[in-house]
């Protein structure tokens, strides 16, 4: 299984920047894929995940201001980050949580900074 996360890059706060997640190598079928971030100094966190059935949920930080999608006939999966704040900025990564085979897959992560 491969994921390539692209996307991301500096911006502003109060600014926006999309990342992509394109996943290869297996079927995504009942999968469950998300965003995770690191910052320096910090334990990687979920931003946020969806369900193969696009049953979303977002942490409280990021809540109002991302949104996380998938698109299943592509492999990939999506997030827009709205509103960005300082705090924000990190590694993003793309995980794949295989339900059925009992395996996850992480992405090489993607930086978004976020500073003025």
């Amino acid at each position: 299984v491969r994921l390539v996360e692209s996307g991301g890059g500096s911006r502003e706060p109060g600014g926006s920047v999309y990342l992509h997640c394109a996943a290869s190598g297996k079927d995504l079928s009942g999968s469950i894929m998300g965003w995770y971030r690191q910052a320096p100094g910090k334990q990687r966190e979920l931003v946020a995940y969806i369900t193969w059935y696009k049953i979303t949920h977002h942490s409280d930080s990021v809540a109002g201001r991302f949104t996380i999608g998938r698109d299943n006939s592509n492999n990939a999966m999506w997030m827009h980050l709205n509103a960005l704040r300082t705090e924000d900025a990190a590694i993003y990564y793309c995980h794949l949580d295989d339900v059925g085979a009992g395996a996850k897959y992480w992405g090489k992560g993607i930086q978004v900074t976020v500073s003025s």
